[in-house]
């Protein structure tokens, strides 16, 4: 089996994962890592944004990245897909939701599905690393300001050329007064 055939066989995430998990501390063991996993990917799926310690988003992003991608790539009608899905999500209105909301809007996304932004910290409060996971295209406001070049709106050209206006009438005067000075 080459290299080409290899790749088809699973669907490439857009985002990076640790070969090995990160350590959540659970009193219940491995299955209490899953179960606290699973409740965590269902929320995400429901409210489409997140906040959490950044070891337990950062594990989350990527069950909820590969449990999209897979979604993606198979569609509904793949049984071991459904399975997958059955298993992650809970509430089972939102499996409905991942194949029929979700699946239409990340179809043409060259990007990862998910993003993952760095908190804040509340010092002294909050010792762990705090973060905020959200599903791309979510109904909600940017946390970050979008960063478009805005240079060529008209508001923004006429307060160049005023700011440009103002200058050189200043310039001049500053230029008028030292020549009267040498004068003198």
């Amino acid at each position: 089996m080459n290299q080409a055939e290899v790749s088809q066989l699973m669907s490439k995430l857009r985002i990076r994962v640790n070969p090995r998990h990160k350590n959540l501390k659970q009193p219940d063991g491995p299955q209490g890592r899953l179960n606290k996993l699973r409740r965590t990917v269902n929320a995400l799926f429901k409210y489409e944004r997140l906040e959490l310690n950044y070891t337990l988003a950062d594990e989350t992003r990527g069950y909820a990245e590969r449990l999209i991608s897979e979604a993606i790539r198979h569609g509904d009608t793949h049984k071991p897909t459904m399975e997958m899905a059955d298993y992650w999500i809970e509430e089972k209105q939102l499996i409905h939701k991942l194949f029929k909301v979700l699946v239409p809007r990340f179809n043409d996304y060259k990007t990862s599905y998910t993003m993952l932004y760095r908190a804040p910290k509340a010092y002294p409060d909050i010792v762990f690393p705090r973060s905020v996971l959200e599903l791309r295209g979510n109904p909600f406001p940017a946390i970050l300001p979008q960063r478009s070049d805005q240079r060529n709106f008209i508001h923004n050209v006429l307060l160049d050329e005023a700011k440009k206006a103002y200058r050189a009438e200043k310039y001049e005067e500053i230029t008028k007064s030292l020549e009267e000075q040498r004068e003198e």
